[in-house]
């Protein structure tokens, strides 16, 4: 059950993964979009757990604090105690003390090692941030020149250097020819009309004259 289970995690997977890649092969600035939000996530988790670290190390500071003061305060108990013959309240006073003491240690020794962790953190930090900065520089570069290349072709295809049989004549000179076919066929009307109103102003001198010859 084990070897089919793996079997068939495999087969998911690579499945997965060449749904990825045609993903990447079909538009790549979105799934380099994509990596870089996901890297941008993982780099403010970084970040959020960096100030976790050091409020940490605020309160491991702030407890071995307390716990030096209640130290100091119970060796000065303690030695009112002895002072005042009370040797019950001078053993427990120093009891304390040593309590106390033992902790501020405990918590000094944690202090010290959330303090490397957040060193640490910091460097990693700073690492993905400048990460970060380069992907997204390197993602402008190649937004620049897929458009460059997303350009010379619109432009190689309206000047038909690789426009193949669509436009036999390229693009422009296409719109050229129409242009002055149009331009032949609008001046064959003007001139047509111009004939025939030339021809209608001839019909009528001829027919003011037959008229006139008539009343002759």
């Amino acid at each position: 059950m084990t070897s089919i289970f793996t079997k068939m995690k495999r087969t998911i997977e690579a499945e997965l993964f060449d749904f990825v890649e045609q993903k990447e092969q079909k538009n790549p600035i979105a799934m380099l979009n994509q990596y870089l939000r996901e890297a941008q996530r993982e780099t403010e988790k970084t970040m959020k757990l960096l100030e976790r670290q050091q409020l940490l190390k605020n309160e491991f500071e702030r407890e071995r604090r307390e716990a030096l003061r209640m130290q100091d305060k119970r060796l000065k108990q303690a030695a009112l105690a002895a002072e005042a013959g009370e040797e019950s309240l001078e053993e427990f006073a120093r009891k304390e003390a040593d309590v106390y003491k033992e902790r501020a240690d405990r918590l000094q020794q944690s202090e010290l090692i959330v303090s490397e962790q957040i060193i640490k953190l910091e460097e990693k930090t700073e690492e993905m941030k400048h990460k970060l900065k380069d992907m997204n520089v390197r993602r402008l570069e190649l937004m620049g020149r897929e458009n460059a290349a997303r350009a010379h072709h619109s432009m190689n295809k309206v000047l038909n250097e690789e426009s193949g049989d669509q436009y036999p004549f390229g693009r422009f000179e296409e719109l050229e020819q129409y242009i002055d076919n149009l331009e032949g066929k609008v001046n064959r009307k003007y001139e047509m009309s111009l004939m025939d109103a030339r021809l209608a102003e001839l019909e009528r001198q001829s027919y003011k004259k037959e008229k006139h010859t008539q009343s002759m």
